[in-house]
Order: C-alpha cells, then sequence, then structure tokens
C-alpha cells in the first residue's frame, strides 16, 4: 500500500530545448519532486540533459521513451550517461507504443509485447551489470543478443546505482510483467480509479509476488486529467478541453478495455467512427459528466489537490496531473498544498 502521507507530485518538462532550462528549474523551485519528458515530435533523452544541469534535487525521467524503436543497448547507453550527469537522480520510463507505430513510424519489429519488454529490461541490466561490475555480457535472448564488450566501448563505472525503470502499463500482461520487473508503473491518463483498483494494482500485485518482490519496490505513478481555471468561463473551456482529450482517448482500441469495464464499450464504437472521419469536437460532447468524473479531476483550483488525493493517496505513489488550458497561476495556486 502506498504512504498516503507522501504523495510525490510530478510536473512535465517540455521537449524543446530552448524552454527546458527555465521549466526545469521552475519545477526544483515550486517544490515538485519530479520531472518528466515524452516521446511525442521531439527524442525524449536530449532535454533531460538540459534538465539535470539546471536542477539538483528532483528526479528526472522519460514518460515514456518508446522501447521497441530501440536497440537495449543504445537505450543502456544514454540512460547509464543520463544517470551519471544527473548524480543517480535518472528514471528510465520505458513503453512499447503500438504495433502500427512501431511497424510502420520507427521500421522495427513488433511482437509478443510483454515478453519482448520483459526481455527488454533483462538485457538492460545485464549490460550495466557488464559495465559497472565487469560481469562478462553473455545476453542471449528470444528478441535480443547482446555477446560482445570491448573496453572501448565500456563506459566509465559511476557511483550511483543503475538507472531506476518504470514500464508504461495498462493492460494486465503487460503490468504483471512491471510488478515482475520494474523499478515502477507508469500509469495512463485513459484510467480511472475503478480500474485502477480492479485491474491495474490485482494485476501488479500478481508479478509482484510471482517475482518473490514486495509491493515497496515498485513505486506506482498516476496521470490524471485536470480541468480546472480562475473563474467559470475558465473552467468551462478547460472542461470542454478535456472532455475532448477523452474522446481521443476512448476512440483508440487499446483502451477500450477500459471503458469496457464501466459499460461504455459501444461508445468506442462510435468514437473511433468519428475520428476517422476527423470529427473531434462531435467526440467530445459524448463524453458525458458521468465519464468525465471518472477519468478526470474538475473543479475550481482550490478543490484540485483534494480531488487528486481522492483519486490518488493510498493507491499510488506519485501522481503526474496533466492541466488542460490553465494559466500557471493557477496550476500553482491548485497544487500550493503538494509543494509546500
Amino acid at each position: 500500500m502506498a504512504d498516503a502521507s507522501r504523495l510525490k507530485i510530478d510536473g512535465g518538462i517540455p521537449n524543446r530545448l530552448a524552454r527546458v532550462a527555465d521549466a526545469a528549474g521552475a519545477l526544483e523551485r515550486d517544490g515538485y519532486d519530479g520531472g518528466w519528458t515524452a516521446e511525442t515530435s521531439h527524442d525524449p533523452f536530449l532535454p533531460l540533459l538540459l534538465a539535470a544541469e539546471h536542477t539538483s534535487r528532483i528526479e528526472l525521467g522519460t514518460n515514456i521513451a518508446v522501447a521497441f524503436a530501440r536497440s537495449p543497448m543504445t537505450v543502456a547507453n544514454v540512460a547509464w550517461d543520463l544517470q551519471a550527469y544527473s548524480k543517480g537522480r535518472f528514471i528510465l520510463g520505458l513503453g512499447t507504443q503500438i504495433q502500427a507505430h512501431i511497424e510502420k513510424r520507427f521500421g522495427m519489429p513488433w511482437s509478443h509485447p510483454a515478453r519482448r519488454m520483459r526481455e527488454f529490461v533483462a538485457a538492460l541490466h545485464a549490460i550495466w551489470s557488464a559495465w559497472n561490475d565487469g560481469t562478462p555480457l553473455r545476453f542471449e535472448g528470444d528478441f535480443y543478443t547482446h555477446k560482445i564488450m570491448t573496453p572501448m566501448f565500456t563506459p566509465e563505472p559511476q557511483p550511483y546505482s543503475a538507472p531506476k525503470v518504470f514500464l508504461a502499463a495498462v493492460g494486465e500482461a503487460m503490468t504483471e510483467t512491471c510488478g515482475e520487473v520494474a523499478d515502477g508503473h507508469l500509469g495512463h491518463p485513459m484510467v480511472s480509479r475503478r480500474y485502477l483498483d480492479e485491474v491495474t494494482m490485482p494485476a501488479l500485485q500478481r508479478g509482484i509476488e510471482r517475482a518473490g518482490r514486495d509491493r515497496s519496490q515498485v513505486e506506482v505513478s498516476c496521470e490524471v486529467l485536470v480541468a480546472t481555471g480562475d473563474n467559470d468561463a475558465e473552467l468551462a473551456r478547460a472542461t470542454a478541453a478535456v472532455r475532448k482529450q477523452i474522446a481521443f482517448y476512448g476512440s483508440t482500441p487499446a483502451y477500450r478495455r477500459v471503458l469496457d469495464l464501466h459499460g461504455w464499450g459501444d461508445l468506442h464504437t462510435e468514437l473511433h467512427r468519428l475520428s476517422l472521419e476527423g470529427k473531434w469536437d462531435a467526440m467530445g460532447s459524448l463524453v458525458d459528466d458521468e465519464m468525465l468524473s471518472a477519468f478526470a479531476v474538475v473543479g475550481p483550483a482550490q478543490t484540485v489537490a483534494d480531488g487528486l488525493r481522492a483519486r490518488c493517496a493510498g493507491r499510488v505513489d506519485r501522481v503526474l496531473p496533466i492541466f488542460a488550458t490553465a494559466s500557471p497561476s493557477c496550476i500553482t495556486a491548485a497544487l500550493k498544498e503538494f509543494r509546500e
């Protein structure tokens, strides 16, 4: 069980390099516990070098870097360097992406995602052990093979432990894998409290027990959509934006299982149809208040902290609020209690 008295609060770090130093420094000054980059239109690792240079306390991680677009060796190398430069503050957050993107955008193979991810993490640790402890590199798996490591290609040992590895997971198989091999679980904003309680945490616990581990060895992170504003007009604008975001996720086949749990599975079919027609505004109008409250914290700034606690405290260890359209001053007011 997570410690309800110490729910960590995280923020996002922009991927545009010119904005990273100021944003990361602001997160640290404002008392955040961590800062995360995402892999969307920019590389997720480069910004963290700047973030490490301009901070000294907060943890810094990728949420997520696409594992299957890369080799374990290349990921091990960049993670090793970021861990050393940040003085042990780096978290390697990995995710699978979906088959179409891996094959058609990255041009890489896709198969057996849970098994492949388990092996990917094992390969990382084998490589790091070779670098830090001098263990001969003899990793042979079903998907990855690493058997050559000469002195020229071996980075210097460092005084910090190997980077923590967090895995993004929604489905039960990947969540169990996370419980088996990862240091942390990265949740998705399209996960309700009910799905967290009835699907995610039981699957994570099964993986933990299968590996003979303890829940305290796996840190659980949750992303939560937030709609708030300084006045009624801003709140309404943010709420509309969050409805559209939920509708976008709901149109994706990967998240139908979440809707099915609530009895909203048929809505996915309609949302998917509208998405193919590009009718994004119409999609948002299909997200009613019940669905909105299942996936988001909605209300004036002074209610946000309590809303996040009610959703996360005692279940997860850290939360990353995703604000739709709120101003910086509104976000500061909404999260004031977390950062004191």
